[in-house]
This record gives structure tokens, sequence and C-alpha cells, in this order.
């Protein structure tokens, strides 16, 4: 993939860790100019000093006037990966108004902010790229938020493809991956975690970062692909 991205400007939100820093480092090896947005502006320094040809910005998905601002200043963008999300894992009887809140706004109603503010300063052949998740294929108890956000994420898209063409618009929905995320569990939980995760796989082993990573830079440079909603979980919503 080297090369694939040259002289290209891509500003991934939630580009500091897991899944996004993956992103971000695989965009950088490709050639890419990578600006790195988060709220804790701090945090994306770090992760942008790691790279050649990487700055930071301060952007909070859940706050317009931050996209509104970093947009202003960025001026002209190629691509826009938005990693963000906020999880609220109850059941219904446990829910919170704001929880519930705060996870569309990671996951649908900045992104729709973010087009609102970057559709105009994006190339033509440029793109916006979410993530949506299996959650939303796979209905299971305490997960009712989550499902229905990602969910949504795939019916944005398709919308947004539609609305800002020829900018394209896709998502990625992934899987449990080994993206750092799970670390909180401990090694042992981890491990059995990921080993549950591959023995009820099609392909027989749990996702990686770079499988994510991997797919991001592919569509990025995908100049057919729009509206469409990529799915990398080994199958998991068949099963």
């Amino acid at each position: 993939m080297k090369g694939q991205l040259n002289k290209q400007k891509i500003l991934i939100i939630g580009g500091s860790k897991y899944l996004g820093l993956a992103i971000a480092q695989q965009a950088s090896e490709a050639g890419a100019e990578v600006i790195i947005g988060a709220r804790n502006l701090e945090q994306a320094s770090l992760a942008a000093a790691q790279l050649p040809k990487a700055s930071a910005i301060p952007i909070d998905i859940a706050e317009e006037s931050t996209i509104a601002a970093a947009a202003s200043r960025l001026g002209h963008i190629d691509h826009v990966v938005i990693t963000a999300s906020a999880h609220h894992n109850v059941p219904v009887k446990a829910l919170e108004h704001d929880k519930i809140v705060a996870a569309f706004e990671a996951k649908v109603i900045g992104p729709m902010l973010l087009a609102k503010h970057f559709a105009p300063i994006l190339s033509p052949g440029g793109s916006i790229l979410l993530f949506s998740g299996v959650a939303a294929w796979k209905p299971a108890p305490g997960y009712a938020v989550m499902g229905v956000t990602n969910g949504a994420v795939s019916f944005l898209v398709s919308h947004l493809a539609k609305e800002l063409a020829p900018i394209r618009v896709n998502a990625i929905s992934p899987g449990i991956t080994d993206s750092g995320t799970w670390n909180t569990l401990g090694e042992q939980s981890k491990k059995e975690l990921l080993e549950g995760v591959a023995a009820s796989s099609l392909v027989g082993r749990s996702g990686t970062a770079d499988d994510i990573a991997d797919t991001a830079i592919w569509l990025l440079g995908a100049g057919n692909v729009s509206g469409e909603t990529i799915h990398v979980e080994g199958g998991a919503r068949h099963v």
C-alpha cells in the first residue's frame, strides 16, 4: 500500500488510540499527510509525533463549534475518518437519557454535522469513512444502544453518499477486534474472549487492528465504492 495515498491529506478523528491509531499509522505509510483529531490535544499530539508528516488538531465530535473551527483551520482535506464512539451497554431497564444521547452524538449526530462543515472543503474525489459495528446485526440483551446507533450509521452512509456525491461516503463494520480496547479485561480474560470469538467465527479467528486498517486504506482509495458498509468481522453476523 506504500504510496497509495501519496500527497493526500487525511483527518482521523479518534486517531490517537486503538483502531484510529492503526489507521493513522497505515495511512502515513501509504504516503498521506495525517491530521489526528481528538478532544485530548495532548494525546493526539503524542500520537502524531510518532508519524512522519503528521499533526494534531482539537476536535470533539459532540461539539459542533470544534468541528466548524477545525474545518476552517484546515481549509482543504481529501478524506475524513471518524472512529469516535460512546458506549452505553446496559439492559433497557437501566438506560439513561443523557448516555443514549451521547452515543447518538458520537455515531450519528456528530458525523452529520461533520459532513455539514467538511463537505465544502473535501476534494471532489475525497471521502468520509464512518464506523458501524456487528452489534447492529446481532441483537443481544444489553446492547440496544450500540446496536441501534451502529445500524443508524449504515443508513446515514447511504443518505450522505447520495447527497454529497461525488464525495464518497462509506462505513466499516468491525466485529470484536483485538485493537487494545479489551486490554482492560486483563490478559487471561482477554485471551478467553478472543478465543471465544475465534471459535464462533466463520474464518476461525478473531479480528486484528490491521484487518480494519487494511480495509480503511483500501476504501479511502476505492474510487468506485460509495454508500457501502463493509463488514470486517469474519462472518460473525451470519453465525
